[in-house]
């Protein structure tokens, strides 16, 4: 049985991480919106379905269950598809890096909308500017430092050891990071988040994925924004 996986249209977003990991499994999927539209997302965040209510996408439906949050669809999805190294530490360490990620994420959005999701870029633009500088010279340094040092204690290749959905959720940030922030990305010395990511990107399934229609350009619409004066 396909899984669903319920996410935004014309955006990567945070459905994106749920993507990669689905397509590096080869793992059968229907990304419902696109195919249907959003709307068909309202019902569940309605209540009208049956199972666990999400606050948001991405949720995936795996039979009769829904699950949100990305961190915790990766949690469901890693054992299953030979993601997450054997064991309860090393699938605890997994969801542990995945929300550390998922806290860099949201920083990465307040770059950008430092006041308000609800408003427009170009009405919290002076703010914007102000957040984006600490984000670049202070959290990006320090997240980046952090996950580094995950990867030279995991022997230098992966942070546990063996390739995991932590690694394609790195691949994703480093590939949205260097979009959004091309010149202080430029500033960062991370030779091992750098061997990772062009591993992940060089693995078959998900170059065949990243060459394909499937993946969405980053753009102005998603997390990861490009906006020349947040760069510095």
């Amino acid at each position: 049985m396909a899984y669903q996986l319920y996410y935004w249209t014309g955006l990567q977003g945070r459905g994106e991480f749920v993507r990669l990991c689905l397509e590096d499994a080869a793992a059968p999927y229907v990304d419902v919106a696109r195919e249907q539209g959003d709307d068909a997302i309202m019902p569940f965040l309605d209540g009208e379905h049956a199972g666990a209510l999400p606050f948001a996408p991405p949720f995936l439906k795996s039979g009769r269950l829904v699950i949100a949050q990305v961190a915790n669809i990766l949690h469901y999805l890693g054992p299953r598809h030979g993601l997450v190294p054997e064991g309860e530490a090393a699938a605890l360490y997994a969801h542990q890096l995945e929300l550390t990620i998922t806290d860099f994420v949201a920083e990465v959005h307040d770059s950008h909308h430092p006041v308000s999701s609800s408003e427009y870029y170009e009405d919290q633009r002076d703010e914007a500017k102000r957040r984006a500088k600490d984000f670049r010279e202070n959290r990006v340094p320090k997240f980046l430092a952090y996950f580094e040092k995950t990867i030279d204690r995991g022997g230098g290749r992966f942070p546990l050891r063996q390739h995991s959905y932590v690694d394609l959720s790195l691949f994703q940030v480093m590939a949205g990071l260097d979009y959004a922030f091309p010149k202080a990305m430029a500033r960062q010395k991370v030779p091992l988040l750098r061997d990772l990511a062009k591993r992940v990107a060089d693995r078959p399934n998900v170059a065949a994925y990243l060459a394909s229609e499937r993946r969405i350009p980053f753009n102005t619409n998603g997390i990861f924004r490009h906006y020349p004066e947040l760069d510095g």
